[in-house]
């Protein structure tokens, strides 16, 4: 078998999407995610000019060497850029071995660990009593594992909350949308959520939460001493992990647990955080990490410590990267929990897929390959608009972490 042509399709439908399509001359292809969200066309141009020339007749079961030369064979390695464009490649090459073998993925992974993936979901407000009232919506809709963000008097609508809780390609979003930041403010309210969604739904709920960077480590150390008596799933992305010696200073503090990794690209970025055990759970993803490949060895890695999985599953990847991580959730033995923040129509209509949701739970499907496609024809119809995710400022201007 020869790749015999390699397709890049970028398409908006509601958000910018990045798909990978190989071709063979045996008629097999596959498809991979490769968004790297606001930063679309620059995993585009990689795509076309710098990786596609080099991989037509290429024998596509050969992922591994294949995955190696275009990480090892580039000189600059990792970034953002880089791993999304390997991802879209690799998670391609999976779906056409797949296919050829007559079996969904994870049967080819080495088969299940589980018969259903957990899932968590999100529910926001602009105040407490909004987000209760959202978490017992999501109760009703049948979820177990809710992340819970509100809004913080004194600050306009902040990160998960408000118009933009889920964010599309909007006119006004056509710039970066500048937000505003109170550290002091939001860790007086955040443990005020967490005492209002038990007192109302109980113990039972799974609760987990997203600082989204924004703290320093004695900060975040406050906050997980906070919120112990809530007993969360995760406290996630509690401050910027390029320092992951950082962690130390928090996990000296408190006990709840730490979830981080959703910007990570390499195993190398959170190698002493699993090493030390210094979180609980690894948010890597499949089309940030640099594809299905990589990925199995993180979670392997991550096992060895006792760090589960918990991989980031926003709107701005692709249901081609939430099918992806599905096989490898049914597969792991470590895993922790899936994210699924729901994709709109219009999405999933672009990118049919075998995966389904049911009382809480996900599952891949059965279908050969990873189970997504896309409608080209669709597709076509949605443009690709320019947009940029969020900045963030401090409310004396400084600029802070989104």
């Amino acid at each position: 078998m020869k790749i015999t042509d390699i397709k890049v399709i970028v398409c908006s439908p509601g958000r910018n999407f990045v798909t990978v399509k190989i071709m063979t001359d045996e008629g097999l292809y596959g498809v991979g995610d490769a968004t790297l969200n606001g930063r679309e066309l620059a995993v585009v141009a990689y795509l076309e000019e710098h990786v596609i020339p080099c991989l037509i007749g290429r024998d596509p079961h050969q992922i591994e060497d294949i995955w190696q030369y275009l990480y090892r064979g580039a000189y600059w390695r990792r970034g953002p850029v880089t791993m999304c464009a390997i991802s879209g490649i690799d998670t391609a090459l999976w779906d056409i071995k797949a296919k050829a073998a007559g079996m969904p993925l994870y049967q080819l992974l080495g088969g299940a660990s589980r018969d259903k993936v957990l899932c968590y979901t999100h529910a926001q407000g602009t105040d407490i009593a909004e987000c209760v009232d959202a978490v017992g919506a999501k109760l009703d809709q049948g979820f177990k594992a809710i992340r819970c963000q509100t809004g913080i008097p004194g600050l306009p609508n902040v990160y998960g909350t408000g118009k933009y809780a889920v964010t599309t390609n909007a006119a006004d979003d056509a710039m970066p949308r500048e937000e505003m930041w109170s550290t002091p403010k939001y860790l007086n309210y955040a443990p005020k959520l967490f005492e209002a969604v038990r007192n109302a739904h109980g113990e039972d709920v799974h609760l987990l939460h997203d600082t989204h960077h924004r703290l320093t480590p004695i900060e975040a150390a406050r906050l997980g001493k906070a919120l112990e008596p809530y007993n969360l799933f995760w406290l996630e992305d509690t401050v910027a992990a390029e320092l992951q010696e950082g962690f130390r200073l928090i996990r000296q503090h408190t006990t709840t647990p730490l979830a981080v990794g959703e910007v990570f690209n390499t195993i190398w970025d959170a190698r002493l955080l699993m090493e030390e055990q210094l979180i609980d759970y690894i948010r890597m993803t499949v089309v940030h990490a640099g594809g299905i490949t990589p990925m199995r060895r993180v979670m392997d890695f991550a096992s060895v410590y006792g760090v589960r999985t918990g991989c980031h599953g926003a709107m701005d990847m692709s249901p081609i990267c939430l099918g992806a991580n599905l096989h490898l959730d049914l597969w792991a033995p470590n895993f922790g929990i899936q994210e699924f923040s729901g994709y709109l129509p219009e999405i999933l209509d672009v990118f049919p897929s075998a995966w389904t949701l049911n009382d809480g739970n996900l599952h891949p499907g059965e279908a050969h390959g990873h189970g997504v496609d896309i409608d080209e024809d669709l597709a076509a119809k949605y443009p690709y608009q320019r947009a940029y995710l969020p900045v963030n400022r401090l409310e004396d201007g400084t600029l802070w972490h989104w």
